[in-house]
């Protein structure tokens, strides 16, 4: 991705949470040059790898598979001393982007409709080797059970939620034509780096081309 490209998803989402009452924290708008001088009292903000965080998944088609996320709350798998024991963040797409099929070994979700169009999920159970099966998939959504076929789209509606455990297999994003999304996502410690698994063939961190010069840092360019 270009970093001009980058900076306009930031702005965008930035514009669309205010519109819906969603307020950030202030560190969000922390320019680059803010963190290089809080380092020393930001280590947790850089080692649970909270903030901004862009991603085409390393499609080179933000328009189709992306997102763009902000991480609110987080702790540091393996270790309770850094951070909290559990993740928040906020998932901002646009009408027409989805996330890449993937599933989680540790962490257990929620995803949450939190304002805008419809979220659109689709499920599938893996096998301990991480095989994509085909029988029916059972969780629940806002405390109610449901079973739901393998890839059947469910419709979820602002304000409503399902709960996601370890080894189910999702994609999520608005549902088409339903306008853009702002989705929510409440979930055990989130460690990017080491508990996705993607049944496509894609990556997880963009390689950004510096075509201008961030108006935002992404929560893995902190400084070290």
């Amino acid at each position: 991705m270009k970093r001009s490209e980058v900076n306009q998803a930031i702005r965008w989402a930035e514009a669309l949470l205010s519109e819906n009452r969603i307020s950030l924290p202030a560190t969000a708008a922390y320019p680059p040059e803010k963190w290089a001088q809080i380092k020393a009292d930001a280590q947790t903000v850089f080692k649970t790898m909270l903030g901004w965080d862009i991603t085409d998944f390393g499609t080179g088609d933000f328009s189709r598979i992306g997102a763009v996320l902000y991480t609110v709350r987080n702790g540091l798998m393996g270790d309770d001393d850094v951070g909290v024991p559990y993740c928040e963040k906020y998932i901002v797409m646009k009408d027409g982007q989805r996330l890449p099929k993937h599933y989680h070994l540790f962490k257990s979700e929620d995803i949450i409709n939190r304002a805008g169009g419809v979220l659109e999920v689709m499920l599938w159970n893996t096998d301990e080797n991480g095989e994509q099966l085909e029988d029916d998939v059972t969780i629940y959504m806002d405390g109610i059970r449901r079973t739901f076929r393998a890839g059947e789209k469910i419709r979820i509606m602002p304000g409503n939620s399902i709960s996601l455990t370890p080894r189910v297999a999702h994609i999520f994003g608005p549902e088409p034509g339903s306008g853009d999304l702002v989705v929510g996502e409440v979930s055990k410690v989130n460690d990017d780096n080491t508990d996705n698994y993607f049944l496509e063939k894609v990556g997880r961190f963009p390689t950004i081309e510096e075509d201008e010069p961030p108006c935002r840092l992404l929560c893995n360019e902190y400084p070290t």
